[in-house]
């Protein structure tokens, strides 16, 4: 039998990570519907976010470690299937737990999707200018993703109200799963060993503790008993954690990864990256319905700059790259992305999409792009063959893991600012205060971000050029 072309492959591939992403925004423009349609919170609102984010981010790592040990491409069509499921279930939910439940179902699935995907790209492209190539089309794709999530569930919450959104994804991974296998090729499992339960549990417990006490914070306060005993329960596991790792044969993180090329320095930047990005595509679309006063429809469409930019920046980078450095490049985009929220942060109560939107989502979204694939291609480099599914899902969950976090944390932020200024505020003026915050504070964890970026790769800048120089092609 005849073996599908790579491109064929990464088409698949690349429509994977799409789908993963598009799950990750397309709640956001419906939430003020899903909300009156299940009866949600406040709190139990941003669940529907972050109970995807959670689970995405926390079973990365054992996503990442079951792709080497299993078999990536059988891993990868897994995890559509529990992905496509699952979202099919959230839009036949009629109750907030069963949709919540639904949305932590479908992080696992992307959990499994998202290592196993770009291990099979590193696999089907060795390094060089193709490899360059194909991380340039996932870095594309991935953030395009986001801005398409808001704009599909703008169209389909105006058109067909909220479920539809969910019962789009879940037709997407169907079509997904039906492309991949027909045109992903079988691969075997990474250099064996066993899977590392312990490990798996803890690090899950942890972060889920963690992003749970900073969620709940928000409407309980951080003295309260159970918001304590999360980060309680985060700490210990955390350290059971470490241990378990050091004295497991086979250890979820094996300590040889992080000795790898740029590993550390690439997911410590990314996990900062990415605290702002679910944040972004979480405030930006509350602002244009709930001040602006733009339907579904109109906030969606609002994202086509955003997403367009998104598309346009990795086919820049490489220009950019050879013209100033691919270390440059990266301090670069996060600072572009860093004035874009800076920008961000000077919208008014009585602001307009083209005053107030529209140059700071084409600024973002170039930067943004940029960034991605800029700090995933850092941080993979250098990961044994054998390892990089781990790698992948590693790289995933520090972004992931740090978006929840971000957004528990700039929620929270965003969230006292409005308390305190409604009481000598009007109420519109008292929410843009709050995400003019939110947007604020991510400027300043961007712009760190890019100056923590330039101490850490100002060594062997050299050796590194043509692997990031490249990283970003299209």
């Amino acid at each position: 039998m005849r073996k599908p072309p790579a491109g064929a492959a990464l088409t698949a591939l690349a429509a994977a990570q799409f789908t993963v992403m598009l799950a990750t925004s397309i709640v956001n423009v419906a939430l003020p519907q899903i909300r009156a349609g299940v009866g949600l919170s406040d709190g139990g609102t941003t669940w529907v976010v972050n109970a995807y984010g959670l689970a995405f981010g926390a079973l990365l790592l054992s996503g990442g470690r079951a792709a080497d040990l299993l078999g990536r491409r059988r891993v990868l069509l897994a995890g559509l299937t529990v992905f496509g499921v699952s979202s099919a279930v959230a839009g036949l939910a009629a109750s907030s737990g069963v949709l919540i439940a639904a949305r932590a179902v479908q992080g696992m699935g992307a959990a499994a999707i998202a290592p196993a995907a770009l291990a099979l790209v590193m696999d089907l492209f060795p390094p060089g200018p193709g490899r360059g190539r194909a991380l340039g089309v996932w870095g594309a794709v991935s953030g395009a993703g986001g801005a398409a999530g808001v704009l599909l569930g703008g169209v389909l919450t105006q058109a067909w109200s909220w479920p539809s959104i969910f019962y789009a994804v879940a037709l997407g991974a169907f079509l997904v799963l039906g492309a991949a296998s027909v045109l992903v090729p079988r691969t075997a499992g990474g250099g064996g060993g066993r899977f590392d339960l312990l490990g798996t549990t803890t690090i899950t417990l942890a972060l889920t503790g963690l992003v749970w006490g900073l969620t709940t914070a928000r409407s309980e306060g951080w003295a309260d008993g159970r918001v304590l005993g999360a980060f309680a329960l985060a700490a210990v596991m955390a350290m059971v954690f470490v241990r378990a790792e050091r004295r497991h044969p086979h250890p979820l993180v094996p300590p040889r990864l992080f000795a790898a090329g740029w590993v550390t320095a690439g997911n410590v930047l990314m996990a900062l990256f990415g605290s702002v990005w679910i944040a972004l595509f979480f405030f930006l679309p509350l602002y244009q319905q709930h001040v602006l006063g733009a339907g579904p429809l109109v906030t969606g469409l609002g994202q086509l700059p955003l997403a367009g930019a998104n598309m346009l920046g990795p086919a820049l980078a490489p220009r950019i790259a050879r013209r100033i450095g691919a270390r440059a490049t990266v301090v670069a985009a996060l600072l572009a992305e860093a004035g874009g929220m800076a920008w961000l942060s000077r919208i008014r109560a009585d602001g307009s999409f083209l005053i107030d939107v529209l140059g700071p989502s084409v600024l973002i979204g170039l930067g943004l792009s940029v960034a991605f694939v800029q700090l995933t291609a850092l941080s993979i480099e250098g990961a044994a063959k054998k390892d990089s599914g781990l790698a992948g899902g590693l790289v995933n969950t520090t972004r992931q893991v740090g978006g929840a976090i971000g957004l528990a944390v700039l929620a929270t932020v965003a969230e006292s600012v409005t308390t305190h200024a409604a009481a000598h505020r009007p109420h519109l003026e008292a929410m843009t205060d709050g995400y003019r915050t939110a947007f604020g504070v991510s400027a300043a964890v961007l712009t760190a971000t890019a100056l923590l970026a330039a101490f850490l790769t100002r060594r062997r800048a050299a050796p590194h050029r043509e692997a990031v120089h490249a990283a970003p092609a299209s």
